[in-house]
């Protein structure tokens, strides 16, 4: 078995379809209509992708994701170069975190678009 994607809310999708893509070297895997009339653009590999989803109406924000049943916390990427993709989150305008060190890889967190926070890893 395997996790094959996450759908999570975003105030624009294309954008951070974009941003993603350029990070991670992904592609749009499909963009279009969904549920309650809204919009959503599926980004990531051939086997695995997030869904980016936007209702049709403004969205709300809510408490911290930590202290919210169901709530979101953080998205995990396996990467190859851990310092190329950091080099690119930089050059993006966002700031990487929290580095570690410790088995079994390294990593490093950042606060993408709409707070969404990104775990980066390498267990290269």
């Amino acid at each position: 078995m395997k996790l094959e994607h996450v759908n999570v809310t975003v105030r624009d999708p294309k954008a951070t379809a974009a941003l993603l893509c350029d990070l991670f070297d992904w592609q749009v895997r499909w963009e279009g209509e969904s549920i309650h009339g809204g919009t959503s653009v599926h980004v990531g590999e051939a086997e695995s992708y997030l869904a980016l989803y936007t209702p049709p109406e403004a969205i709300q924000n809510a408490e911290i994701s930590y202290y919210r049943a169901g709530g979101l916390n953080h998205i995990g990427i396996v990467v190859e170069d851990l310092d190329m993709i950091e080099a690119r989150v930089k050059a993006a305008g966002y700031e990487p975190k929290s580095h570690a060190d410790y088995e079994p890889g390294r990593r490093f967190y950042f606060d993408g678009p709409d707070a969404v926070e990104y775990e980066v890893i390498s267990y290269a």
